[in-house]
């Protein structure tokens, strides 16, 4: 290797940046990796927060562009760069891979993935790669588990992570009807791996996407946000898991199930666990239980993000999503577990330690979505660990983590109407719905002052029952239909702060409603994206906004910060994102200071 890089300097080309190996002990301790971003949340703990500071409130004036690398694919963007030791490390929109020379954007090698299957339930969007052990994991929107080399790119092993998607809901059944529709779906219940991979301990964990999806019919008008989203009772889907693979063979080593295969209708809870009243008929789902006894075989309960991983106590924590049927609830009476769930399980075996589920027998597609963040809670008796998640609900709740005891819920973070009130045959008006909230789009946190920093969305949604009459005397097709009120929807970026129970310290209101994540760094900086294709950085703690750059495409992908050889740089991916009308592109565009 000497020789070579030898020879390179004598014919005045330069080195390809070689990245250390990245083993369990530097994933333990990725946080003090001023200069790295070594896995999706940066840390274990998900705080999306860089010590760097070379960029701060100063000097954020004279941030530019320095290098762009195109992807060649317009779609969906909403990766998270892993950058180790001077190579960035991109999932692309349909699971292709590059290496890139983190300060020059050469490519270094590019994998493009070939897909098994045509169909994809939930789009195209990958939401980024784990590094560990010389090898690039990915999960594919097809399903699959695949380690490459790190150094050239090449496949190593590819494992099927599900092969069984379940029963899936089309088109044709509204159209049996004859009513009225739009033209095709954009997704439906199915299976396919979404997240960005978490490594631990020589297990690679991920789980699968859109066992609970629903129908999404495109929207009215080109480029409009959210089109139509339609959930029949029935028999649709299956059930959802995360899932730990051997690091070097691919081998399967546990499985976590979303739904238990026993016990799903749990107690027929008439409240939330926080004490909040859902429009449910305990009595009647008790007495309707027997008429759906194998409801929980299709239960749901997509697992839509990365999970946080306390090495102290070997807990894992992870959001679950939706039950299914999306939305109407008729064929599956009972609380549905595990399904709108923080649970803890244990890293080694997969086994459940506790879970908290934040809307039993959900019928509003509520999923826990944004992934969970580990901190420091002080207190008069001393630090507590905490575990905490912002929601679709509008809520951050903040939770012990060996226990699950819920410490607190902070102030709403965006407007709440009608917030469990049932669909009818003349529109229910709720807010936040579906969208959220907090959607999957990462929480950043500061450790220094305790404020988590969360991007949320404005869409009101109206929820609306809907029937076509059976053909031949056939029985009825009932189904819940939901779909944005027409009117403004906007953002919200809000710090909350941890150590005044939830209080909100600042708040901005964004022209558009925000879905991609934040960055915080210790140069007094809040990082995020808005669909409108701004980049815009803000006073973590007055919420000023300080500067911003118009990247050409949606800005809907977590933003990262890294350092090569003594420059500090900001890298986001600006992509768009189809389902809420924002501009398309392929683009990840890397900032650095303009020297003097």
């Amino acid at each position: 290797m000497h020789r070579i890089l030898v020879l390179l300097s004598a014919f005045g080309l330069a080195a390809p940046a070689l990245a250390g190996a990245v083993d369990d002990a530097r994933l333990r301790d990725a946080a003090q990796e001023s200069g790295n971003w070594l896995s999706y949340g940066r840390d274990y703990g998900q705080q999306r927060f860089s010590p760097l500071k070379q960029i701060n409130r100063e000097t954020i004036g004279r941030l530019v562009p320095k290098w762009i690398y195109q992807t060649g694919t317009t779609a969906s963007f909403q990766a998270t760069p892993i950058v180790v030791d001077g190579v960035l490390y991109l999932s692309m929109p349909f699971d292709h891979v590059a290496a890139i020379d983190a300060a020059s954007g050469r490519e270094l090698w590019r994998y493009e993935h070939q897909r098994r299957t045509p169909k994809m339930c939930c789009g195209p969007a990958s939401r980024g790669v784990a590094v560990a052990y010389g090898k690039v994991f990915i999960g594919t929107v097809d399903a699959r588990l695949i380690a490459l080399d790190a150094a050239s790119g090449k496949p190593v092993w590819d494992v099927a992570v599900a092969t069984d998607e379940g029963p899936t809901e089309s088109v044709g059944q509204l159209d049996a009807g004859k009513a009225a529709t739009r033209p095709s779906a954009t997704g439906s219940t199915g299976i396919g791996v979404n997240m960005a991979p978490l490594v631990v301990d020589g297990k690679v964990i991920v789980g699968i996407t859109g066992v609970g999806y629903g129908l999404h019919l495109e929207a009215e008008t080109p480029n409009a946000p959210v089109g139509t989203v339609v959930g029949f009772a029935g028999r649709y889907g299956r059930p959802g898991f995360y899932a730990a693979f051997d690091a070097q063979t691919g081998r399967r080593v546990w499985q976590f199930d979303t739904v238990p295969a026993s016990g799903w209708e749990g107690s027929f809870r008439s409240t939330t666990p926080d004490g909040v009243a859902l429009p449910r008929d305990p009595a009647r789902e008790q007495a309707e239980l027997g008429k759906y006894p194998d409801a929980a075989r299709y239960g749901g309960g997509s697992a839509w993000t990365t999970p946080a991983y306390d090495a102290v106590s070997g807990l894992l924590y992870v959001g679950i999503g939706n039950p299914s049927p999306q939305m109407d609830d008729r064929s599956r009476p009972g609380d549905n577990l595990y399904t709108v769930s923080l649970a803890a399980l244990d890293a080694g075996t997969g086994t459940l330690k506790w879970h908290f589920q934040q809307v039993p027998h959900d019928l509003w597609g509520y999923d826990v979505a944004s992934p969970p963040l580990l901190f420091e809670l002080p207190t008069d008796k001393g630090p507590v660990a905490a575990v905490g998640q912002a929601s679709k609900l509008g809520w951050f709740y903040a939770h012990e983590r060996r226990s699950g005891a819920l410490l607190f819920k902070s102030e709403a973070f965006v407007p709440q109407e009608n917030l469990f009130a049932a669909p009818t045959a003349e529109g229910t008006r709720i807010a936040p719905g579906a969208v959220g909230g907090a959607s999957w789009s990462p929480v950043a946190f500061d450790p220094a002052s305790g404020l988590a920093y969360v991007a949320a969305a404005h869409i009101p949604i109206r929820y609306t029952l809907r029937e076509i009459a059976g053909t031949k005397g056939g029985e009825a097709l009932r189904y819940t239909e939901l779909k944005p009120v027409d009117e403004p929807n906007w953002g919200t970026l809000t710090a909350i702060a941890t150590r005044e129970g939830g209080r909100i310290r600042w708040q901005q209101r964004t022209d558009k409603p925000l879905i991609g994540g934040v960055l915080a760094t210790a140069g007094g900086l809040v990082f995020t994206g808005e669909g409108d294709g701004f980049f815009d950085a803000f006073d973590a703690a007055t919420g000023e906004r300080l500067w911003r750059f118009q990247c050409g495409a949606g800005v809907n992908a977590p933003p990262v910060t890294y350092e090569v050889d003594g420059v500090q740089y900001v890298a986001v991916a600006a992509g768009g994102n189809s389902l809420f009308g924002y501009k398309s592109g392929g683009a990840l565009i890397v900032f650095a200071l303009q020297r003097d």
